[in-house]
């Protein structure tokens, strides 16, 4: 079984900074690709990044490229998503996602899912 907690959502300013961490934990927690996801009231997940295990290779939505960055800490089994710039639109609960094989935009493509932070910005 593996678990994914993630944290380091909370109430900020437009403008102000978050960094969101996500320890995956468990048996075999190595090798899996990793993202984020979020997801506003009334609305569907949204994907916001992903990262590869392998290379590093990371892939952004267009709403969040230049002010967010993916990172991982491989030998932690964690993956950080910094969090610049933000918007009042950043708004939402955030999840964690994992996978071994799959890097994408579809959220139910993942095989795990962490229990979500919520991320709030006021203007």
């Amino acid at each position: 079984q593996v678990q994914l907690v993630d944290s380091g959502g909370g109430p900020v300013q437009a403008g102000d900074s978050l960094r969101l961490s996500c320890a995956v934990s468990g048996r075999s927690a190595s090798n899996y690709n990793m993202g984020w996801f979020r997801q506003a009231p009334g609305k569907e997940h949204e994907f916001a990044s992903a990262i590869t295990w392998s290379d590093g290779r990371t892939i952004y939505a267009d709403s969040v490229k230049g002010r967010f960055t993916i990172s991982r800490d491989n030998a932690k089994n964690t993956v950080y998503l910094q969090m610049n710039s933000l918007k009042p639109e950043d708004t939402a609960v955030y999840y964690c996602v994992a996978d071994r094989n799959y890097i994408g935009t579809s959220y139910y493509q993942y095989n795990y899912w962490g229990q979500g932070t919520q991320v709030t910005v006021s203007s």
